[in-house]
């Protein structure tokens, strides 16, 4: 099974599941045990590899690490085409339609479709929609892009649907790294009732109990980066 069918199945089963985001800029392999420790208390679903500016090789030695340790599903979240390694199992390939400019819509995946093609990974095409937080984030500023406003519920809601029109197999609700505020649950709740796609939400979400929600409201999967960084998810678990 792929591991697509695999989150087709989960969704329809109504299995809700979380992913850690590990930024490898962030990670040092010298700690790997701890890490690895940290990963299994933890007890995700699932585990995200990416970042902003991580090179191949910084990335390659923690996905080739990762396979090694840990039984856990390793998926690529890239933040350019160079951020690919055939070591992990498969590749959220991004594609920023929240945003207008065509180099995240287009334009970086054919510089990396011929890596992608050689590379063996399962790609998964996913319709990313950069959500205002509170404050500005690095996928908006490398991006050259503006987030949807988080009032504007009606705009995201279309844009949702646009993507699943165009072909895009997943959905991800990205409110930004350390967002001050995560994505707005009632925008969760009318995307999830109006597509038919597996929706991951990420950015904001600090706590357990905001992840419970964010299930609640609809997402099939959630994102959990800053607070596992700084180990704030162990601390905050009411």
């Amino acid at each position: 099974m792929t591991l697509y069918k695999f989150l087709k199945t989960q969704k329809k089963n109504q299995r809700k599941m979380w992913s850690i985001l590990l930024d490898p800029d962030k990670i040092n392999l010298h700690n790997f045990n701890e890490l690895l420790e940290n990963i299994n208390r933890a007890k995700p679903d699932l585990l995200f590899v990416g970042g902003s500016f991580i090179s191949a090789k910084t990335l390659s030695d923690l996905v080739k690490k990762l396979k090694k340790h840990c039984k856990l599903p390793v998926i690529l979240f890239p933040g350019s085409p160079t951020q690919i390694t055939h070591h992990a199992d498969a590749l959220l390939l991004l594609s920023l339609i929240s945003g207008r400019n065509a180099e995240y819509l287009i334009g970086k995946h054919v510089e990396a479709a011929p890596i992608l093609y050689h590379s063996g990974l399962e790609v998964i095409p996913t319709g990313y929609l950069l959500i205002e937080n509170g404050k500005s984030t690095s996928v908006e500023y490398i991006s050259n892009t503006k987030p949807i406003p988080r009032n504007k519920t009606d705009i995201a809601l279309a844009t949702a649907l646009a993507g699943e029109m165009l072909g895009m197999k997943m959905l991800y609700l990205e409110a930004g790294s350390g967002a001050k505020k995560p994505v707005p649950l009632n925008m969760i709740s009318t995307i999830s009732k109006h597509s038919r796609l597996p929706l991951i939400v990420g950015g904001g979400i600090k706590t357990k109990t905001r992840m419970v929600q964010a299930w609640g409201a609809g997402a099939d999967l959630v994102v959990v980066g800053t607070a596992f960084e700084k180990d704030d998810f162990f601390k905050n678990i009411t």
